[in-house]
This record gives C-alpha cells, sequence and structure tokens, in this order.
C-alpha cells in the first residue's frame, strides 16, 4: 500500500494535478497529510444525491470519446471531515444509453470509488465492498481523472468550494491541464 501511495503522489505531481489553480484564493491542505496519515478514514457516505440531467456540465475524457460524460453541479459535495469529493457522473453513449454513477475521488492519493450505480429502472443499486482504486488506471477511471484534473482536485487537494469545481468545469478550456 505505502508504495501504491507513493506512484499515485509522484504521478500527481508529474500530470499537474498537483498544480495551483488560479482561481483558489485559499491555502488548500497539504496533501501531505493524508499520504502520510496512516489513521485516515474515509467518513461515511450520504445517500446519492439528486441529480438533473439537464443540468449536466459535460466534459471531455478522452480526444476520440464514444461517451459524453457529465455531472451535475447539485449532486457535488466536499467532505470537510475526510477531504473526500463526491458527486454523480452520468456517462451517455452516441445512442444515448447512460450509466449514471456515484462516486468519490480523494484527491491526495488519487483515488475514485464507486458507491452506487442506478439500474435501468432509475433505482440505486449499492456497489457491493466498493474499494478506492487508482484514477490512473486506463479505465474504468479515466473519467474520474479527467474530472479531478478539470476542477476537483486543486493541489492534490478538493478544490476549496463546490463553486470553484464549477466555474472550472464551465471554463475547462482556460484551466484544464494538458493530460
Amino acid at each position: 500500500m505505502k508504495l501504491n501511495v507513493f506512484f499515485n503522489a509522484a504521478m500527481l505531481t508529474f500530470l499537474g494535478l498537483a498544480g495551483a489553480s488560479p482561481t483558489t484564493t485559499a491555502t488548500a491542505a497539504p496533501s501531505n497529510f493524508l499520504l502520510d496519515n496512516p489513521d485516515w478514514k474515509e467518513s461515511e457516505a450520504p445517500p446519492p444525491p439528486a441529480f438533473d440531467i439537464g443540468k449536466l456540465l459535460t466534459f471531455t475524457v478522452t480526444a476520440n470519446q464514444f461517451m459524453v460524460y457529465g455531472v451535475d453541479p447539485a449532486s457535488i459535495s466536499i467532505s470537510s471531515g475526510d477531504s473526500v469529493v463526491r458527486y454523480v457522473v452520468v456517462a451517455t453513449s452516441q445512442s444515448g444509453v447512460r450509466n449514471v454513477m456515484y462516486e468519490a475521488l480523494q484527491c491526495a492519493r488519487g483515488e475514485v470509488k464507486t458507491y452506487a450505480r442506478m439500474s435501468p429502472g432509475g433505482q440505486w443499486q449499492p456497489v457491493t465492498d466498493p474499494q478506492w482504486r487508482s484514477v490512473f488506471e486506463k479505465k474504468p477511471s479515466m473519467h474520474a481523472l479527467a474530472f479531478a484534473k478539470l476542477g476537483a482536485c486543486d493541489a492534490a487537494a478538493p478544490a476549496t468550494s463546490v463553486r470553484e469545481i464549477v466555474y472550472k468545469l464551465k471554463n475547462a478550456g482556460v484551466y484544464r491541464d494538458s493530460f
């Protein structure tokens, strides 16, 4: 686990995820606190929040993607207790099929966790034994890495506010780090 944490921290720095944001006015918490804190514990995740398909802020994951990804700003939260960004992400295929997931990002460790998926009938289905996984894995974490780089994470810490995340998503061409 120690090696994985070190690798993720190095990759965060290398990919620019740890870079400072031009819109940040408050100093973000030092990322080393979470990396060096073996006693870190995730707070209990609240139930999946409501979301509105019509209010999604969409973003690009890859240049030749076949899915459109979006996050409803009303579904984003930043937990002050454990520094986790939680959100509902909607992936829509070219044919209109949607995958909806309730996820969390832990910026300091570069990890994502899926808590629940929406069934075709519109009901949330909890993931059995959800686990943190690296955002640097090719699939299915590429959208989480893009969301982190677009504004959910700042200096390997969560963005200072949901408002900041929304601003960065709306201005993705200005603040997006390159891959």
